[in-house]
């Protein structure tokens, strides 16, 4: 695309809604000629959109896994995570790195890739990061192959305009326009770090790992995801998530990630109340663990981390991403609430371990019961073995009665109480205590063990 063009797009797309309505409005009153200035304007826009194809098209590729057992290729159905198949990558470098989806290239090693002008090449897998569903690969040549440049995806507004290239069902090069429907977007259990641009320009299967372009025919994001059934409805990794992927993927050949070290869960409107903050304002603490890096800046259970480096948390998918950017062995600010008073700590992050233990538990909505609910007793080494707890105190649930206030907020035989309203109890005798303190009606925050996993819960009994 010429440089003029790209510009002269900005001036015009504020203008279409109006030209469009002024274009109809004179077919309407058969007053429309091929000179009007509203058609010759609307003949301009799509001259800059057909030179934005022309000019992206050549850096997308078409990729077919080869296994021992042969090249696979994708098949009309939907496409799955992991699972290999035909799909699309692109470009990056002159060099010959192309990224793509990693479920695109599943097991495989080696890939086969043809190019936009017909031509083939064997690449072979540089790294691959599931966590965000990317992977890169190397192709070898001698000519200078066509790249694609990035833009900056937090730039990235509701609205805009935006083109994917792609070879859906193994159609070569096509080319889709629509606008980006939502940003932002988690919760949808296609990789551990979700972030995604919404789009409703078509994707399908065979799209995975294609680019989706800005009107500047920068890359926003990356192909990856559609629903099932649903018209208008894909994913794209941003862009700024998968360069520094790549850039990891180039350097080592794999990702690190910063690690923190604690057990997080969302806050209910209940929990909130309880920690003095607004619901969705933080995510909530419920396991520190030891000689990890939250542990070692003073991090306890019970603290709401509200920002990490300045950056508002408000759901623990967005905390494991910030703490995830960080690169082991830098110090990260988070802003935590602790008793009602903000505080600020240094922590020194760490590598994420290969497993990192995330716990989360969903309250449901419907309180049913006037009573607890609750059979407890005191923990035995025998029952900490049983329900595989680890620990040697504690009130452990012997029985949920059905219909109970505590069934319906999600407590079950084997868990293992170990605070009530912040005060640690180790036996029944002090749970019994403890709730002897509170008045009638009063809402009751516990903090609870099940498999090593801790979590909060509140009962609130009614009058």
């Amino acid at each position: 695309m010429s440089a003029a063009a790209f510009p002269r797009s900005r001036v015009l797309l504020p203008c279409i809604a109006i030209l469009l309505s002024s274009v109809i409005g004179g077919v309407r009153a058969k007053a429309s000629s091929a000179d009007s200035p509203g058609l010759r304007m609307l003949e301009e826009i799509q001259t800059v959109i057909t030179e934005l194809a022309e000019q992206t098209k050549p850096s997308v590729v078409n990729l077919f896994p080869i296994t021992r057992a042969g090249r696979l290729r994708g098949g009309p159905g939907e496409r799955t995570p992991n699972a290999s198949g035909s799909g699309s990558g692109l470009i990056v470098d002159d060099e010959g790195h192309i990224v793509t989806n990693n479920h695109v290239i599943g097991d495989a090693t080696e890939i086969e890739v043809r190019f936009s002008d017909k031509t083939m090449l064997k690449a072979q897998v540089i790294g691959k990061d599931p966590d965000t569903d990317l992977a890169v690969l190397k192709v070898n040549t001698d000519r200078r192959l066509p790249s694609a440049r990035f833009g900056d995806s937090a730039g990235v507004r509701v609205g805009q305009w935006v083109l994917a290239v792609g070879n859906p069902f193994g159609l070569d090069q096509t080319v889709t326009l629509g606008v980006v429907s939502g940003i932002g977007r988690e919760n949808i259990n296609l990789s551990r770090y979700e972030n995604f641009i919404q789009t409703d320009a078509s994707i399908n299967p065979g799209n995975s790992g294609g680019p989706l372009f800005n009107l500047r025919g920068e890359v926003i994001g990356i192909n990856t995801a559609i629903i099932n059934f649903a018209q208008g409805i894909g994913f794209a990794i941003p862009s700024n998530m998968a360069k520094q992927v790549i850039e990891q993927l180039l350097a080592k050949g794999r990702v690190m990630r910063g690690w923190l070290g604690v057990g997080i869960q969302p806050l209910t409107a209940d929990l909130a109340k309880q920690f003095g903050v607004a619901e969705g304002e933080g995510v909530l603490v419920n396991e520190v663990f030891e000689k990890d890096p939250a542990a070692l800046a003073g991090i306890k259970p019970g603290d709401v981390i509200v920002r990490i480096d300045g950056v508002v948390v408000d759901s623990p998918n967005k905390l494991s991403r910030l703490i995830a950017t960080v690169t082991p062995g830098a110090k990260s600010k988070i802003e935590i609430v602790r008793e009602l008073k903000r505080l600020t700590m240094d922590v020194l992050l760490t590598e994420r371990r290969d497993t990192p233990v995330v716990a989360s538990i969903s309250q449901p909505e419907e309180k049913l019961g006037v009573r607890l609910g609750l059979d407890l007793q005191d923990l035995t080494a025998a029952l900490s073995e049983r329900f595989k707890l680890g620990e040697a105190k504690g009130v452990l649930i012997a029985k949920v009665e059905p219909n109970s206030l505590a069934q319906g907020e999600g407590l079950r035989e084997g868990d293992l109480i170990k605070e009530v309203n912040r005060m640690e109890v180790s036996s029944v005798g002090e749970f019994r205590s403890a709730i002897a303190r509170f008045r009638r009606g009063d809402a009751l925050l516990l903090r609870v063990l099940r498999e090593n996993h801790a979590f909060y819960v509140v009962l609130k009994p009614s009058d």
